[in-house]
C-alpha cells in the first residue's frame, strides 16, 4: 500500500467521496467548483488508490496558531474518508503517518484536527486540547445589565473591517492554541451567514466583538469576544434587545467566560464539551520554541518522550538551570531518574489542558513526584481555546 500525493484532476474524485462519506450533496456546478478552487489554493490532498479509483484520502491545510505572543506553524487535518468496502485495510493509519513525515519536513511543529472518534485519532497521539462551554438561555435570560455609554456596529462578511480581525487577535494572546486568522480565512471560513456586531467605547474605540446567526427565533453567538467589562455589558444588552424576536438563545463560549456570573439568573443550561485535538509533530522544535517558567524551577527535570507514530520525537529532554538539553542515544542509553510521557499527554500538558500532577494522577506522566512537582512550576498555566473549524 502506498500512499500518493492526489492532483487536480483528482479533486472532483476527492469531492465524491466526501459527499458519500459525509452525507451531503453540492447542490451545484458553481458551489462544487468553489471548493476545488479552495483545495487548488490551500489544501494539499493525500490518498490510497485502487487501481484508479481513489479508496481513501484526507486534506492537509497549513496553518498557523499562536501561543501567547508565539506563533507555531501547524497542519491542519480535515476531510479523512475513506469508502465502507475499503475500511479497515489501515489506509487512514498510512496516510496520518504520511502526512506527519510530511508535515515535518515542511516545517509544521503542531498538527490539529477535529475527530469523529476521540480513541481512533489518540492511537495515532492526537489528544484533546480544548473544550467548548455550550450554553442554552431562554428569552426570560434576557435581561439587560448595566448600562454602558457605547454603541453597537454591525458588519457582514463584505464589509469587515480590520477592526474586528484586530480585536480577535488580542483576544487570541490570551490562550493557547488559537488560530492565526487572514483576512481570506475570515471571509472564506468564518463568516458564511454570520453578522459581527462590534461594541465601540464611548471614545470611538472598539473593544469587542460577537459573531452571531437569527433563524427560526433563535440566536446563536458563534464568538463572544470581550475585550473588557464595557463591552461584555455592551454585546450583552445588545443581545437582550433581540427578545421580542428571539425565545432562545445558544451561546460558545470559553469555559472561563466570565459573563455567565454576572447574570442575574446563573443558572442556566451549560454544558462543557471537549472540541478540537492537536498533536505534537516536531518536539524538538516545540520545545526549543515553548516560553517554560525558568523562575520558577524547583529542580532539575528530565523527561523522556515516546511517539510510536512519529518515531523522531522519541527524545529524551533535560531542564535544568534556564536551559533546555535533548539528550543522544549515548546519553539517553544511560540509567538516570526520570519522567516519561508519550506524545498526546505531552501535548495537553503543553497547550495547559492538562496540568503535570493531574498527569501523574492519571498515569499519563510517570517518574518521581518531586519531578513532577518541578515540572508542574515550569509549565505556564496557559488556556487553551480554539474557535474555528477545517
Amino acid at each position: 500500500m502506498s500512499v500518493v500525493r492526489l492532483k487536480e484532476d483528482r479533486y472532483r474524485e476527492a469531492l465524491a467521496l466526501s459527499e458519500y462519506a459525509f452525507q451531503y450533496k453540492y447542490t451545484s456546478e458553481a458551489e462544487m467548483q468553489k471548493s476545488i478552487d479552495v483545495m487548488k489554493q490551500h489544501h494539499q490532498l493525500f490518498g490510497v488508490m485502487d487501481e484508479d479509483q481513489i479508496a481513501a484520502k484526507l486534506h492537509l491545510i497549513p496553518l498557523e496558531i499562536s501561543f501567547g505572543d508565539q506563533i507555531y506553524s501547524m497542519g491542519g487535518i480535515a476531510g479523512v474518508a475513506t469508502y465502507p468496502q475499503y475500511r479497515r485495510n489501515g489506509y487512514v493509519r498510512a496516510m496520518l503517518k504520511h502526512v506527519l513525515e510530511k508535515m515535518r519536513e515542511d516545517g509544521h511543529v503542531v498538527s490539529m484536527l477535529h475527530p469523529f472518534s476521540v480513541p481512533f485519532y489518540r492511537k495515532f497521539g492526537w489528544e484533546l486540547f480544548t473544550n467548548r462551554l455550550i450554553c442554552t438561555l431562554n428569552k426570560s435570560d434576557l435581561m439587560m445589565q448595566k448600562q454602558v455609554l457605547g454603541k453597537v456596529k454591525l458588519y457582514h462578511k463584505d464589509t469587515h473591517t480590520a477592526e474586528i480581525s484586530t480585536l480577535y487577535d488580542q483576544y487570541a494572546k490570551r490562550y493557547s492554541g488559537m488560530l492565526v486568522r487572514s483576512e481570506d480565512w475570515w471571509k472564506r471560513a468564518v463568516y458564511d451567514d454570520l453578522t459581527a456586531a462590534v461594541y465601540y467605547n464611548e471614545d470611538g474605540v472598539a473593544a469587542g466583538y460577537m459573531l452571531y446567526e437569527i433563524k427560526d427565533s433563535k440566536m446563536t453567538v458563534e464568538e463572544f469576544i470581550p475585550l473588557q467589562a464595557e463591552a461584555r455589558y455592551g454585546l450583552w444588552n445588545f443581545i437582550c434587545q433581540h427578545d421580542s424576536m428571539v425565545n432562545e438563545l445558544k451561546m460558545i463560549l470559553h469555559e472561563q467566560e466570565p459573563l455567565l456570573h454576572t447574570l442575574k439568573e446563573p443558572r442556566i443550561k451549560a454544558e462543557r464539551k471537549p472540541y478540537f485535538m492537536a498533536r505534537i509533530v516536531d518536539a524538538e522544535c516545540f520545545l526549543e520554541q515553548y516560553s517554560f517558567n525558568w523562575e520558577g524551577q524547583l529542580g532539575k527535570v528530565r523527561i523522556h518522550i515516546t511517539d510510536e507514530a512519529a518515531p523522531w520525537n522519541n527524545v529524551t529532554a533535560v531542564l535544568d538551570a534556564g536551559e533546555l538539553r535533548l539528550l543522544q542515544q549515548e546519553e539517553r542509553a544511560l540509567q538516570h531518574a526520570q519522567l516519561n510521557i508519550e506524545i498526546g499527554a505531552l501535548t495537553a500538558m503543553l497547550f495547559g489542558y492538562k496540568r503535570p500532577l493531574e498527569l501523574h494522577e492519571l498515569e499519563g506522566l510517570s517518574g518521581p513526584i518531586d519531578m513532577v512537582e518541578s515540572l508542574e512550576e515550569l509549565i505556564p498555566h496557559y488556556r487553551p481555546f480554539f474557535l474555528d473549524f477545517f
